[in-house]
């Protein structure tokens, strides 16, 4: 009798206390809400002389921008890539549309000099490093996903 009695009792203080253990803490954010909240980035390399796939760039970081909201981006031109932030580029007005959405820009410092290029022949408002690769694996140490479309 005294099990039965002891089983019932734990039932009801199941059900009774159960679906406030359930629910978070005053103040705390639940998971879900903290999952959302979590930063994204990414960085994305860019080594090919194509407006195509330059333009597809643009399009993938669109398309990143419009499934997470807001995103850390940089985009990095090296090589020939670099042909992707040159002022006369194609792609300009699509580069200079994305910066307006908060996309940065990085032109492989190394990549400027070996084609004799100077910041006036580049987009206005893009940054610079001194060696693209190095800005990657820099980028990705602070936690920014890799893509090279």
């Amino acid at each position: 009798m005294h099990r039965r009695f002891f089983a019932i009792l734990g039932l009801l203080v199941g059900l009774l206390v159960g679906p406030f253990a359930l629910t978070p803490a005053a103040g705390a954010a639940p998971k879900s809400a903290a999952k959302a909240a979590a930063k994204h980035r990414v960085v994305f390399q860019v080594n090919e002389d194509d407006s195509r796939k330059w333009n597809t760039i643009l399009a993938n970081i669109n398309n990143v921008q419009e499934e997470l909201g807001r995103v850390e981006i940089t985009v990095v031109a090296i090589g020939p890539g670099l042909g992707m932030l040159k002022a006369d580029a194609l792609t300009a007005n699509g580069v200079q549309d994305a910066m307006a959405a908060g996309v940065r820009f990085v032109a492989c410092g190394n990549t400027m000099k070996s084609l004799h290029l100077t910041k006036d022949d580049m987009i206005d408002g893009i940054a610079y490093a001194r060696a693209g690769y190095v800005e990657i694996m820099r980028l990705q140490k602070l936690g920014h996903a890799y893509l090279r479309p």
